[in-house]
């Protein structure tokens, strides 16, 4: 959001320091310097400079915790709307509070290319200028509303120089009509202008972060779920929890969306007839960019999908296979090595005596995984650990904890995305807790390959355990918590294998009770089917659906809407039998509490 900081004062040429905003319209690099029109003055008089510019009311939602954002979007003012009613209710609350005042002093800052000629060599963000605004509470509830103003006394602005004359004639080519949000009210008034202020910060921070361009098209029954999650990644990129190369790469792309979009329009609008076969190509040129670039920024605001998109390479490690003397080397992790630490490391591997060319010691994870060799153990005594090549495990090792998962914990390093992600054909990891702690991937992702967790306790502060084509996992007496979506979730043509486990607190979603069942303890996307077995395993009420299955309509041969399985039976167990047998799933003595037990939805 844009915010004023210390009063401005007015300067030559260049804007006054400490202003920044990105609510007005983008444009390209501009000079203050020769103005876009010729002068009117006469007998070569010098004009008077502007005034500076005043302080205007600062903006307040930078310092609002993210749940109390979507306390304010999601549950007060866009709730139960879908995305084409989201402009309507924006509207309704701005002119709520637009109609206890008629008229009040702003701030109207606007594109500079309105009054200067292009140049490479001042960059100015944006003109300001003093005025006196005009709102009448007769204006329609479109999703842009106008303002009508004037140029306040004392003339003022955040360039010095600029021509009285100049800004009333653009203003006169406007008829002093210019969109609302480009007004930021000055300090200084009653408190029903203070309120206005505020109410535009609202109104403006959704449009410029919230809002897509192609909201309007899509067919999103739960839109604030779709806000919270655009609320989360706006959060995640300002605190840090996204790295900031990575955050500044998706504000880069989403302001070259919007250009486009613009640009596009443009296109449409100049071709006055019937287009020749050369306009109608870049059109459609202009048209295919445009949704290239829409496709990648949705798989930014899906949590789930961010994590698997491509944006930023995997795995790039190559394999090292076996050594070439096929010897196994047991890398022990822990600050200083005893004789015990032997002793009950060759009892856990069934080893009488280790040699020095197989028993190596580490203070540090990272340097033992980045020591490993396909065949090799690591074995981790009690502890806190961190180890950034967990996101790039590619030789088929053995990762265990010398004691109780509660002993040896490691969490993830809060300036990566990723934190345990496999390609190898088989790695295993027991009796370890994860915590995930910032990374935006899932806790865990299987890339290819088979991973196996045994006697672990996996806390999520992302996505779950992530199975993506054609790789496979099992998990067995294990415990998986705090994820944001479902605790395991299953890619066309993926196995996995759970026994003996624990899910629960899994798709932690704020907003809308429909999509907080609708993900539930385990996520399977249908086509290829995946195939799942489940045995001993308890999912937990808080999960949603304690398992949910995607499918496309044509698929599958059931029923649409959504099929609930009660451990009671249903007139429809005929047809879950026959949708389990097709999706290769099978489930016995699994507890899954509550009546919400298998969802089938269709996509």
């Amino acid at each position: 959001m844009a915010s004023s900081g210390p009063e401005e004062g007015a300067a030559e040429i260049e804007p006054a320091s400490g202003e920044s905003s990105h609510s007005w319209p983008a444009g390209p690099s501009v000079s203050a310097g020769p103005s876009r029109r010729p002068l009117l003055s006469s007998q070569g008089e010098e004009e008077a400079e502007a005034e500076p510019l005043p302080a205007q009311y600062p903006s307040h939602l930078g310092a609002v915790p993210g749940r109390d954002k979507v306390a304010l979007y999601c549950d007060r003012l866009l709730r139960g709307c879908k995305a084409e009613d989201a402009n309507k209710a924006m509207s309704k609350y701005l002119l709520e509070k637009l109609k206890m005042k008629e008229k009040w002093l702003g701030v109207w800052k606007t594109n500079p290319e309105l009054f200067f000629i292009n140049s490479e060599n001042v960059l100015i963000p944006f003109v300001g200028i003093l005025v006196e605004v005009t709102c009448k509470p007769s204006q329609s509830t479109s999703s842009h509303l106008k303002a009508s103003i004037s140029v306040a006394e004392p003339f003022s602005s955040n360039i010095a120089n600029i021509p009285r004359e100049l800004v009333d004639n653009v203003l006169d080519e406007l008829e002093h009509c210019v969109p609302l949000l480009e007004i930021y009210p000055v300090e200084g008034q009653d408190m029903v202008v203070f309120d206005i202020a505020q109410a535009l910060d609202v109104v403006r921070f959704f449009y410029d972060f919230l809002w897509r361009d192609w909201d309007d098209d899509e067919s999103c029954e739960t839109y604030t779920a779709l806000v919270e999650e655009r609320i989360k990644l706006w959060c995640d990129i300002e605190n840090g929890t996204i790295p900031a190369p990575i955050g500044q790469r998706f504000r880069k792309n989403l302001e070259k969306y919007k250009n486009m979009h613009l640009e596009l329009i443009q296109y449409q609008n100049n071709i006055k007839e019937e287009p020749t076969a050369e306009e109608a190509v870049e059109c459609w040129k202009k048209y295919y960019e445009l949704v290239m670039l829409c496709g990648l920024l949705k798989i930014w605001e899906d949590l789930r999908l961010r994590a698997h998109g491509p944006l930023t390479p995997r795995i790039l490690r190559r394999r090292r296979g076996h050594r070439d003397d096929g010897k196994a080397v047991t890398h022990i992790v822990a600050k200083t090595m005893t004789a015990e630490m032997v002793r009950k490391t060759s009892i856990m591997f069934y080893v009488k005596d280790f040699s020095v060319e197989t028993l190596l010691q580490h203070d540090n994870l990272n340097m033992a995984l980045d020591s490993c060799y396909s065949g090799d153990s690591v074995v981790i005594f009690p502890g806190e650990y961190k180890a950034v090549n967990l996101s790039m495990l590619t030789e088929d090792i053995i990762i265990q904890g010398a004691g109780k998962p509660e002993e040896i914990v490691i969490v993830s390093e809060p300036t990566h995305e990723s934190f345990v992600v496999s390609k190898a054909q088989n790695v295993k990891l027991m009796h370890l807790t994860l915590v995930q702690q910032g990374t935006v991937d899932g806790i865990v992702v299987v890339e290819s390959g088979h991973m196996t967790f045994v006697n672990c306790i996996l806390k999520c502060e992302g996505t779950g355990v992530c199975v993506l084509t054609g790789a496979s996992l099992t998990i067995t007496n294990s415990e998986i918590t705090g994820a944001q979506g479902a605790g395991v979730e299953l890619h066309p043509g993926s196995t996995a294998i759970l026994e003996g486990n624990k899910i629960h607190h899994c798709n932690n979603f704020k907003t809308s009770e429909s999509s907080q069942g609708a993900l539930g303890g385990i996520n399977i996307k249908v086509v290829p089917v995946p195939k799942l077995k489940m045995k001993n395993n308890h999912i937990y009420s808080n999960n949603g659906y304690g398992v949910t299955i995607l499918q496309p309509m044509d698929q599958l041969s059931t029923t649409g809407g959504i099929l609930e399985f009660t451990a009671s039976g249903d007139a429809e167990e005929d047809m879950l039998s026959k949708l389990m047998h097709e999706l290769s799933l099978e489930m016995s003595s699994n507890t899954i509490d509550d009546i919400k037990g298998l969802s089938v939805v269709n996509s």
